[in-house]
Parts: structure tokens; C-alpha cells; sequence
């Protein structure tokens, strides 16, 4: 198991000031040289099956076996996660499991994934980038609209707000609205190697365009879904986002390599 020794628990005070502050926080070198380029070898070896388009892996069966199924089961991160969600949240998580989601921006499908502005199920997100455009205009910047809204206690109210933010109207007029300058995200220029806290549920987001011709990956680890995944209304809408990733993810024929 590799030692992740950034996932420190005396930098949580300093975690959720700065969530709190301005939206989010940084680790800067959350991955050591060693397992940047391991997790480096895993994009590049899926970068091909996936014929260089858009592809997302989502939980720990998609990427087993690789650095970040390591990083998502580590006693270290899951300690660290668990800390920050509780001096943030006031309560322990309903489960202490992270959920690691392998992200790639690449092709023609992956500029189709740009400006999906959208609240994560999970209340603490890190996203951690690893591979991502240093030239030109279109690099994929991180993108958010930080804390505008609580974690609801009732699941119809979540489901409700996301349903109205996630729609194709809404996304189009929040779009449109970011590129006319009329609403301003804040806006983060992610370092590969470095881990980027925030508050998924509350925080709408989304990436800038990325260039068809570069890559941008990244991986987002989950933890602290505030409310069951046993009622019906939630399976539903968590099908609905597992079926927009493979739909997403099937725009490419896959292949073996190797």
C-alpha cells in the first residue's frame, strides 16, 4: 500500500478555513513523483483503449488495481476525508468509503463535457489533477460557483435543486451567462500532483473547454453522501448520472491494449 504522507490530519484546521474562506483548499504535492507517474501510466494505458476521447471511470471496480483504487481504500486518506467531513459537516459520514472517479478530456467528446455545471452527491470532493494542458487558451480550468447552498435534510429538496440546475436550459443559460462575462466563477488553475478540497454538494462546478488535441485528467474522490442511497428516489437520480457517464463513455468503441 503506498504511504500517501501528505493526507495529514493537522492540516484539517487549515482545510475548512479555507473551504469555508474562499471555496476550497489545496495540498499542494498530495502525490509524490513516484505515484503521479504511476497514476500517469493508468490514464495513458486507458487513454488508449478509449481511442482518445472522452472517458470516465467511476468506483473502485473501474479502477481496480490502479493507484487509485490504492488511494481511495488507504487508512491515511480515508482518515484525513473523514476528519475534514466531520469538522465541516458536525457528524460522522453514513459510510466511510470513498468513491474515485477517473475523468479524461481529450477528442471532440470531451469538449462536449465542458460547462456541465453540476452539485456532486457527495458532500466532500478532492479533486486531484493529473495530466492537464500548461499552453494555449483552452486548458480546462476548474470552474465553481462555491458553498451557494446547505446540505438539505430532506432528499426530495437535493433532488429538486439539482434537477433544476442540471438541466439542458439551465446549463445553456449558465453558460452563456459565464461567457458573457455576466456571472464570474471563481476560477482555479489546477497543478498536477496537488489535491483540491471543496464541498462537492454545495458547490456547483464545472470545467472550461479543454483542447481537443491535449489531455486533461483528473481524479475526483468522493466521501459523504448525506443522504441514503436505500430510498427510490435516490437510486433513480443516481442511475440517471451512472447512465450519462456511459452513455458518454460509449461514444468510443473500447479496446484491449496489451
Amino acid at each position: 500500500m503506498p504511504d500517501f504522507a501528505k493526507a495529514d490530519p493537522q492540516v484539517v484546521p487549515r482545510l475548512l478555513n479555507d473551504m469555508e474562506q474562499q471555496g476550497y483548499a489545496v495540498i499542494e504535492g498530495f502525490l509524490t513523483d513516484e505515484q503521479l507517474q504511476a497514476a500517469r501510466a493508468h490514464v495513458h494505458h486507458e487513454v488508449e483503449r478509449h481511442e482518445h476521447e472522452y472517458f470516465a471511470l467511476q468506483g473502485q471496480a473501474a479502477v481496480k488495481g490502479s493507484i487509485f483504487e490504492q488511494m481511495s481504500v488507504s487508512p491515511q486518506v480515508k482518515d484525513l476525508f473523514r476528519q475534514v467531513y466531520q469538522g465541516g459537516i458536525g457528524q460522522a459520514p453514513r459510510s466511510p468509503e470513498i468513491f474515485p472517479a477517473l475523468r479524461c478530456l481529450q477528442g471532440l467528446t470531451g469538449k462536449r463535457e465542458s460547462y456541465y455545471f453540476h452539485y456532486d452527491a457527495a458532500a466532500l470532493t478532492a479533486l486531484i489533477p493529473l495530466v492537464t494542458p500548461s499552453e494555449g487558451r483552452y486548458c480546462g480550468d476548474f470552474i465553481f460557483f462555491p458553498n451557494l447552498r446547505n446540505i438539505r435534510s430532506n432528499l426530495y429538496v437535493n433532488i429538486l435543486e439539482k434537477a433544476l440546475m442540471q438541466n439542458t436550459l439551465t446549463q445553456k443559460l449558465v453558460t452563456f451567462a459565464v461567457k458573457r462575462g455576466w456571472l464570474k466563477p471563481v476560477t482555479i488553475k489546477i497543478v498536477p500532483g496537488n489535491a483540491y478540497f471543496f464541498w462537492g454538494y454545495r458547490s456547483l462546478h464545472a470545467n472550461e473547454p479543454c483542447d481537443p488535441k491535449a489531455l486533461r485528467s483528473t481524479v475526483l474522490l468522493h466521501y459523504g453522501e448525506p443522504h441514503s442511497r436505500d430510498n427510490l428516489a435516490s437510486r433513480l437520480f443516481l442511475g440517471w448520472n451512472f447512465r450519462r457517464a456511459r452513455i458518454s463513455n460509449e461514444r468510443t468503441t473500447r479496446k484491449d491494449v496489451g
